[in-house]
């Protein structure tokens, strides 16, 4: 499958971390988050968020996966799939994909906003929480991403594909935020109003296909 036109990248947190992240102005990694008071609720697994924090991207060897913020090729990914099951040992969370939000952006123009402003970004064609992985920092570097995997529904087979990874140093801007996917019509009033007065509003949508 060829690059898409116009690739998206897509970050999932729970509902009630809305209202940080807008007044923050933007998405912080885990690395920082590490030194702040919970401004909600966290949907990851510890050991492999703690996993991160030392694992060293190739393409820039003084940077760690947990210094940067993480976002999927796709919404319906992996770990959504994860969550909704709700039976996984070092998952802690049990609230299910229904408060689950999809951020999407759209990766090229992040790539442009990153070099502007000194940012450093990489990929990673598969999961960087495990123990091996390849990322690169070059654009020119896409097609080494499994692009018929990332677009797959049932991904049994390719699960590590599925799990290609995008990688911002440091923190996401909210401003760049160009879509945001719900599950249902409750979720997109509670996002609607976690948005009132928001000066940056994004598009707000109702995309069961985003979901299991």
């Amino acid at each position: 499958m060829p690059i898409p036109d116009e690739p998206k990248i897509y970050h999932i947190v729970h509902i009630d971390r809305l209202a940080s992240i807008v007044e923050d102005g933007c998405l912080w990694c885990d690395a920082k988050m590490a030194t702040r008071a919970s401004s909600g609720t966290t949907i990851g697994m510890m050991s492999v968020k703690h996993r991160r924090l030392t694992n060293v991207l190739n393409s820039h060897p003084s940077l760690c996966v947990g210094d940067c913020v993480p976002f999927y090729f796709c919404p319906r990914s992996s770990m959504l799939y994860v969550i909704y099951k709700a039976n996984h040992p070092e998952l802690e969370y049990r609230g299910g994909q229904d408060p689950i939000v999809h951020l999407e952006a759209d990766l090229r123009r992040t790539v442009a906003w990153a070099e502007r402003n000194k940012r450093r970004w990489a990929f990673a064609t598969s999961n960087a929480s495990s123990n091996y992985f390849d990322d690169y920092a070059d654009l020119a570097d896409l097609d080494n991403v499994n692009w018929e995997a990332v677009q797959a529904t049932d991904w049994q087979g390719c699960k590590d594909g599925k799990q290609a990874e995008f990688l911002l140093e440091a923190s996401f801007p909210w401003e760049m935020v160009s879509r945001i996917g719900v599950n249902s019509q409750g979720m997109y009033a509670k996002v609607l109003r976690a948005l009132h007065g928001v000066r940056h509003r994004p598009t707000v949508e109702v995309r069961p296909d985003w979901y299991y």
